[in-house]
């Protein structure tokens, strides 16, 4: 088994070059684009995942060296394994981006990525610390039924060193040939946003046919710009809060509700479920939304019917 680097470390002083580069240019275009105390938060929610996968890494390694025991095939580093591996590593991570979006136990450690309400290259560092808690490492554990561990973990390595880019308002768009199958900054803003068209869509990391393939693609709208962060804003810089808000909201509501299917909803249906229908999900805002849309595009009455009569 080679010892393969890890693609994230080799990059991390490449990202922090990156985002002090666009800090200097943003302060000649646009310099709302960072915001002093949201851009340390970033850094630091940063600095505390690389903290919690380095304590838990030897413990999802360990269990991807089980899984690979029962290998249906053993397909080795031949050549053509790493493209493979690449993309259906890309797949797993649809999946799992998909998941994190509509089950509350994951997007509760997911949501910490969408917690700025700006975007730029350092909301790409705004990463989870309790991706162990919630068990995210499942969705690649398939992948060790065919390619070798190391292989697995360096093209997941490539895929997040590749996600980092596309966190940038900086960059408009692409040829249509390259839009069309790659995730680009356009593609991601919409998956950041919390506009109602754009909610739940867009959840590729690398290849963005995977949104096209399931019906999960919008495109980014000139005439609707995303507004960024989560439907309910923290409201402050707090660290701990802003890593642990989504674990401290379940507990909250398991414990005060009745019933053990209530509980257990609380925890896997969407983000905003609520047990009496009184709190918004992604669904329901967007249910609004195309309501006033439909209102807004229905012609006026005829003008004859509305005319006073003698």
């Amino acid at each position: 088994m080679p010892d393969l680097p890890s693609p994230t470390e080799i990059a991390v002083p490449v990202f922090i070059l990156l985002v002090l580069i666009e800090m200097l240019v943003a302060r000649r275009v646009n310099p709302a684009r960072y915001e002093p105390m949201d851009t340390l938060t970033s850094l630091l929610l940063g600095t505390g995942s690389t903290v919690a996968g380095a304590l838990t890494g030897t413990a999802v390694f360990a269990l991807a060296l089980w899984v690979a025991q029962f290998q249906l095939v053993e397909i080795g580093y031949v050549w053509w394994a790493w493209p493979l591996c690449f993309l259906l590593d890309d797949l797993a991570y649809y999946v799992f981006h998909r998941s994190a979006h509509r089950v509350r136990w994951f997007w509760a450690s997911h949501v910490i990525h969408h917690t700025s309400q700006h975007y730029n290259l350092s909301t790409a560092l705004r990463q989870t610390w309790t991706g162990f808690i919630s068990v995210s490492f499942i969705f690649r554990l398939p992948l060790f039924l065919f390619f070798p561990p190391t292989m697995v973990f360096f093209c997941a390595g490539l895929n997040l060193v590749y996600q980092f880019w596309i966190h940038t308002e900086m960059i408009g768009r692409f040829p249509r040939w390259f839009e069309a199958v790659m995730n680009t900054p356009s593609h991601h803003r919409v998956h950041h946003a919390t506009n109602p068209r754009y909610l739940d869509k867009n959840y590729a990391g690398v290849f963005i046919i995977w949104d096209r393939m399931f019906g999960t693609f919008t495109a980014e709208l000139d005439e609707d710009r995303p507004r960024y962060g989560i439907i309910k804003n923290l409201g402050s810089f707090n660290l701990i809060w802003a890593a642990f808000h989504e674990w401290v909201g379940i507990s909250r509501d398991v414990f005060a509700v009745r019933g053990l299917r209530n509980k257990l909803n609380y925890m896997i249906r969407p983000p905003g479920w609520s047990h009496d229908g009184s709190r918004d999900t992604s669904d329901s805002i967007k249910a609004r939304w195309r309501e006033d849309e439909d209102r807004e595009s229905k012609p006026n009455a005829n003008p004859s019917e509305t005319l006073p009569t003698e």
